[in-house]
């Protein structure tokens, strides 16, 4: 995602929150004539671990720039067989298994507590499945994400753990984008890919990042075309709505 080619009109930017530099420079331009802003949240050549990714500046950065939904990519691992890897998934749950990042913006004497049985958009997940259709991706229209502190994987013990608590998919990176997102009241959906099948899976090899990197670079054109398709219609959907 850091090559900006497929986006029209595009600029670089960088720019600063109060909560401190965002990952990286935001590249603004438009798909399909739809404005957007793409973050890496890793930071360039993904050089900054889950755990000190700047969750909170992040989403400010992208709220602070325009933005009313937010479409999330990240690779997965997968806890079901019938998730294959190069699958789609679009969660419509999550599980937080974090342990050392902030996870709100009201951390101060303003205390909030923000609704959060629907974490993720069901309009925006339609679309997503709506787009797959399109294209013929394979793809799971919901599931419930467990995210991990990171770096390390999981131990066997904890995959199946997670396996009989009803996950679905396992990933570093969801929480707390997605509660930052809804406390800025902004739209957010999770556009996972699985990559491997963690190290629950018996005959299956247990997941080395060389894995995770082997089948991200087989399925990047898909996560491209997968954007291009569904952000006409997030902006149609969301037109309608007005």
């Amino acid at each position: 995602m850091e090559d900006p080619t497929f986006i029209s009109d595009y600029s670089k930017e960088t720019v600063s929150t109060p909560y401190g530099d965002p990952s990286s420079e935001l590249i603004v331009g438009n798909i399909a004539g739809v404005p957007v802003v793409i973050l890496s949240r890793h930071g360039q050549g993904h050089s900054i671990n889950p755990t000190n990714v700047n969750y909170r500046a992040n989403i400010w950065s992208l709220k602070e720039n325009g933005c009313t939904h937010i479409l999330a990519a990240t690779a997965c691992g997968s806890l079901r067989e019938q998730i294959e890897p190069g699958h789609f998934v679009f969660p419509d749950q999550f599980i937080d298994r974090t342990t050392k990042r902030i996870n709100t913006y009201f951390d101060g004497s303003d205390v909030q507590h923000v609704s959060m049985g629907d974490p993720f958009s069901s309009e925006m997940r339609n679309c997503l499945v709506r787009a797959c259709d399109q294209l013929g991706f394979t793809y799971h229209d919901s599931g419930t994400v467990v995210t991990i502190e990171g770096p390390r994987f999981s131990t066997k013990a904890e995959s199946i753990m997670f396996r009989s608590w009803g996950c679905d998919i396992i990933n570093m990176s969801t929480v707390p984008e997605v509660v930052l997102a809804r406390e800025l009241e902004l739209e957010y959906q999770s556009m996972a890919m699985s990559t491997d099948y963690d190290c629950w899976h018996e005959s299956k090899d247990e997941v080395t990042m060389e894995m995770i990197y082997a089948i991200m670079e087989k399925n990047v054109d898909n996560v491209k075309k997968l954007i291009e398709q569904v952000i006409p219609l997030i902006h149609e959907n969301d037109k309608k709505k007005k």
